[in-house]
């Protein structure tokens, strides 16, 4: 796989973070976060690894409620 996260540029081959995984009947499915928060659902397969969905980057609120 040679592709990069649309939004910040990281590469796919390396996942920031490894969110959960577990096996499937078609091979080894991967929940995984990017650098910008993006998370990914990957499958790897006999066919190799593709990315199945894709999410948005995290964003913080532009104004955050005060404490009280």
């Amino acid at each position: 796989m040679t592709s990069v996260c649309p939004h910040c540029g990281w590469p796919d081959e390396q996942p920031f973070a490894v969110l959960s995984q577990h096996r499937t009947g078609t091979g080894l499915t991967v929940w995984s976060r990017c650098a910008c928060g993006s998370t990914q659902i990957r499958e790897t397969g006999v066919a190799g690894t593709r990315i199945i969905s894709r999410g948005r980057p995290t964003q913080a609120p532009q104004n955050p409620p005060c404490a009280a």
